[in-house]
């Protein structure tokens, strides 16, 4: 890391000196500004494909830290201390986004005992409160260079999102100098998500004539033709390793009881820590589909359903190198400061890089979180500055490696 101390470097010589110490001590010292911020953000709606209000607010407050902060094509917000930097880039990165939405700025708030709540205020409140805590403190030292440090706060991380924010970055004309990603998604630190968990997603629709159900009985029905589909494909044997699953989420169709509807669809979801095991799950998928339209048709005395497969999200699987660089600097960090974590695998926005071969963790931002993805989702500030000392000292050995 530019001026703190020359090469080589290591972690004492890193938390030891004089900017490096301003900067881990403001964590501690303000912890109330860091409270009010992630507050504020949280009550910024922010769904999925719906981000830009967000985005605009976050862009501002990098601008008020003292950064040049823009929005991308994508919607990303991307910052950095110096404009004319030209890296190579330690990205540090949290996405916007959220699964739910508060309806009104009372949906978030802080119970009697100092626990946030409401939706998205630890996924990913507390990534994103982390990267403004981490931009206002190294800011708020005078000569601190951090100028090959990228901030990003990203768009359609979850759902069907698709990870499109993290796929633009990698893609854009930023994406050759960025060397190293830190990903902030969540709030606890007893994790590092060092395997990118893959995930196919696709939707199945079933069509038909329809028609109605007493005196067009025995046409060829899509939602008996969908509903064997999805029996077939549950009945799928599953090896125990490598760990994978499949879900079907959501099944729609049909308008009436005493209808034989036109239309029956479903959204189904394949896991897998390999991608070649997610590419056998998606030939159990499609025969199962063939099979179900062949049975239905078969069985139907006049009509026929067809069925048909699109593919509506991947993300693909990918594993950093257990002697990478980036490992060796969490876990040493992690002793300095007396966390126990574990290596976990994880469908976060590391998976685009990784599965780039570019050096790639996710971790929680600090504090306490849970209910993630529903209304009861709440979050502790408990703690917070912990693991806001240890993405910026994993930040201070990446920036030294890259200098």
């Amino acid at each position: 890391m530019k001026g703190i101390q020359p090469q080589p470097i290591t972690l004492h010589d890193v938390a030891e000196a004089r900017e490096a110490r301003e900067i881990l001590q403001w964590f501690t010292r303000e912890k109330q500004w860091i409270n009010d911020i992630h507050q504020q953000l949280c009550r910024i709606p922010a769904p999925t494909f719906l981000e830009s209000q967000r985005a605009e607010w976050f862009a501002a407050q990098m601008r008020s830290c003292g950064l040049n902060a823009r929005i991308d094509r994508a919607g990303n917000v991307l910052a950095t201390q110096d404009a004319a930097s030209e890296g190579p880039f330690v990205a540090v990165t949290a996405h916007l986004d959220t699964v739910l939405a508060p309806r009104t700025k009372d949906d978030i708030g802080v119970s009697p005992d100092g626990k946030f709540f409401g939706p998205g205020v630890s996924d990913n409140g507390a990534g994103l409160a982390a990267l403004l805590a981490i931009a206002k403190a190294i800011q708020s030292v005078p000569g601190a260079d951090f100028s090959n440090l990228l901030f990003v706060a990203n768009v359609a991380e979850e759902g069907e999102g698709n990870l499109n924010g993290m796929r633009a970055l990698c893609k854009n004309e930023m994406a050759d100098k960025i060397r190293s990603f830190l990903v902030l998604d969540g709030a606890t630190t007893d994790h590092i998500t060092s395997q990118a968990l893959g995930s196919r997603r696709f939707e199945v629709v079933f069509t038909g004539p329809g028609g109605h159900s007493w005196s067009d009985y025995g046409t060829a029905n899509p939602v008996h033709a969908l509903a064997r589909a999805v029996t077939l494909f549950a009945e799928t044997r599953i090896p125990p390793t490598p760990r994978s699953s499949i879900n079907v989420g959501v099944i729609e169709g049909g308008s009436s009881i005493n209808a034989i509807p036109a239309q029956a669809r479903a959204k189904v979801d394949i896991r897998s820590e390999r991608n070649d095991r997610m590419d056998d799950l998606v030939m159990a998928l499609n025969a199962s589909v063939d099979r179900a339209q062949e049975v239905e048709n078969s069985r139907a005395l006049t009509g026929k359903v067809t069925g048909k497969i699109k593919e509506i999200g991947s993300r693909p699987a990918a594993r950093l190198p257990e002697n990478a660089p980036i490992l060796a600097y969490i876990r040493t960090v992690d002793s300095h400061l007396g966390i126990r974590s574990h290596i976990e695998c994880a469908s976060t926005d590391a998976n685009i890089p990784l599965s780039l071969g570019i050096p790639a963790i996710s971790i929680g931002a600090g504090g306490q979180g849970g209910g993630a993805h529903t209304p009861q989702e709440w979050f502790s500030p408990e703690g917070r500055d912990l693991g806001l000392k240890r993405i910026f000292l994993t930040l201070c050995l990446l920036l030294n490696e890259n200098a």
